[in-house]
């Protein structure tokens, strides 16, 4: 079965709807976070394997060229259809062309080449909290301390409204990683996230003196809410504003349509206290959910020499 990238109106209509109606398609394969990662200057391609004119297998892949005219390539959660080792292979053999140092493939089910690969950047494990129910039993299937938390909140008079102030948002974006110490995104991507990809929304939490103390990033896509980048100032940490955001966050998708909630990352069970996940993971937790798997994310090192030296610059600079 031979490969074929989707460019025309009628092919890309034609993805949209296979997608959107598979059981597997997702935010992350979806022509609207093509639109957005195009916004920010990437490379995306979208290739399938077609039986009798129609998809069979598909694939977004996101381009990163380095200096040389080197490239990265990534399948985020895909590729989509029962014979994805084979379109991932024939996709690796392009990529190899176009001077490709390593293609990364994050998928929903298992491929059988390349190995396992160090990143972690899509999750392996994250929870996911059924909206279908009513708010009294959403709340009921929380832990206690989540319970708890969001009362405090509430108690301290914290607010939460949507909004589009991004400035706000990074600003406790960069507190968060200073306090953390993670290396947070650039605030045209933050930006670009939220005008540019169909169905994100920011909520901020103010204090009762309407100072931004909490803010969440999110999407909604094909009936399903997406927690994405979360930020808030750690001076009010006694306020418990990231529980309520949360809870909003679930009321809001649960409003727009809504089934599930997706808390988007976890660290895989026994994987640890070192796993850079663990944290996060016992704040996530407090509001229920089931945990859902996916297979660890694959590397095929198609330029080794490059992709060493690479690797050993990435270590220097550390």
């Amino acid at each position: 079965m031979n490969m074929c990238q989707l460019t025309s109106d009628k092919d890309l209509a034609a993805y949209k709807t296979w997608i959107t109606n598979h059981a597997d398609g997702n935010l992350w394969q979806s022509l609207g976070r093509k639109k957005y990662l195009e916004s920010l200057s990437k490379e995306v391609r979208i290739y399938a394997l077609k039986d009798d004119g129609q998809i069979h297998t598909s694939a977004l892949v996101s381009i990163d060229t380095t200096t040389g005219g080197y490239s990265t390539w990534e399948i985020p959660r895909g590729p989509i259809g029962k014979d994805a080792s084979t379109l991932v292979q024939q996709i690796s053999l392009v990529a190899k062309k176009e001077k490709c140092i390593a293609l990364f493939v994050s998928p929903m089910q298992e491929v059988s080449i390349g190995k396992k690969s160090p990143r972690h950047i899509h999750c392996e494990a994250t929870r996911i909290v059924d909206l279908t129910q009513s708010e009294v039993d959403i709340l009921a299937q929380m832990k206690q301390k989540g319970r708890y938390n969001i009362k405090v909140a509430t108690k301290k008079e914290v607010t939460v409204k949507e909004s589009k102030d991004i400035n706000a948002f990074y600003a406790l974006i960069e507190k968060t990683g200073a306090r953390d110490g993670f290396t947070h995104l650039s605030k045209k991507k933050y930006e670009s996230f939220l005008n540019d990809l169909p169905g994100s929304f920011l909520l901020m939490a103010y204090d009762k003196e309407s100072t931004p103390i909490a803010g969440v990033l999110s999407v909604v896509y094909n009936g399903n809410g997406i927690y994405y980048y979360g930020a808030s100032d750690h001076a009010y940490r006694a306020s418990m504003a990231p529980y309520l955001l949360q809870w909003e966050s679930m009321r809001f998708c649960k409003s727009n349509g809504c089934t599930s909630y997706d808390l988007l990352g976890i660290a895989p069970e026994g994987s640890g206290h070192k796993h850079p996940w663990a944290g996060i993971s016992s704040f996530k937790e407090k509001f229920g959910g089931e945990v859902k798997n996916y297979p660890a994310e694959k590397v095929i090192i198609l330029n080794p020499v490059v992709y060493w030296l690479l690797q050993m610059k990435r270590k220097i600079l550390k």
